[in-house]
């Protein structure tokens, strides 16, 4: 695995991408930060606190310290890339945040969260104005502002079903450009439309069409905060066919314009804090 240390404070930044396939085999580690790790490529399984999680691209895996975590890559054998994004037991006591909400073990692509993801990741790769320790704390902020415990759902599955549905998420990751049809999607499942919708939603926490969008949501954040194209360029490129739509549907996911979420790789951390954290 290829480890890099952005930075390494009180918010510790990692950009891990692992190379592991299916013959590789699984070792137990500990997580020591609480953290958040963002999926950004690939798939993989872990079982942590006796339970089994399946994440795709757009996912979050969540770790609290002292917790046992084991990685599997039974279903995917082309490796995975994460940011990782962990804080201290002294910042994690500043965000009013219950301490199990770290152990609800992963969290299903959410756009907002996504978007601010891609910040922090343009801030590892120095693609805008914010340190990576800033960009994490937003990261951190915006997870603890949307997710609630109380509303975590067991998203274990049979392995059949977990392998299946990680596959046909990669297809639809590389297939962002283009449109995906829910028949489609389940004929390359090998399942009726009703089925794979059922299996889709059990093993990834949302539906194929959210995990569509949420994904050229994060695309779109990408684009925005490390290119200049357009809105327009960056809607296509992102898989919209419609520019209203587009921009419609960023403003409800983020609170913002896409030319407003621009502006944070120009605004300065108290500027861009307010921004990611508003709404």
């Amino acid at each position: 695995m290829a480890v890099r240390t952005i930075c390494d404070g009180r918010v510790r930044v990692i950009d891990y991408r692992c190379q592991a396939g299916p013959g590789d085999e699984p070792f137990d580690e500990v997580h020591d930060r609480f953290s958040l790790s963002y999926v950004r490529q690939g798939s993989f399984g872990c079982v942590t606190g006796g339970r089994r999680h399946d994440l795709v691209a757009g996912s979050f895996l969540l770790g609290f310290p002292g917790d046992e975590f084991r990685c599997t890559h039974e279903h995917h054998d082309c490796g995975d890339e994460c940011l990782s994004i962990q804080i201290s037991a002294e910042t994690a006591e500043t965000l009013s945040c219950r301490p199990d909400a770290w152990r609800i073990g992963m969290v299903p692509p959410l756009a907002s969260l996504g978007a601010m993801a891609e910040v922090a990741q343009a801030a590892a790769d120095e693609g805008i104005d914010i340190s990576p320790e800033e960009a994490g704390l937003m990261v951190v902020a915006r997870f603890v502002d949307v997710i609630d415990p109380g509303r975590a759902r067991d998203l274990e599955a049979q392995p059949m079903l977990r392998r299946r549905m990680a596959r046909v998420a990669d297809w639809m990751h590389s297939r962002l450009e283009r449109p995906v049809s829910l028949d489609e999607a389940a004929r390359e499942a090998g399942l009726s439309p009703y089925h794979f919708l059922r299996g889709f939603r059990r093993v990834t926490g949302v539906t194929p069409h959210q995990y569509l969008v949420r994904l050229r949501l994060g695309r779109a954040a990408r684009l925005l905060v490390r290119t200049d194209l357009s809105v327009t360029e960056v809607a296509l490129d992102a898989g919209f066919e419609d520019l209203s739509n587009f921009i419609r549907t960023f403003r409800r996911a983020t609170g913002k314009s896409p030319g407003r979420f621009r502006a944070l790789r120009r605004m300065d951390l108290r500027a861009g804090a307010d921004l990611a954290l508003a709404g």
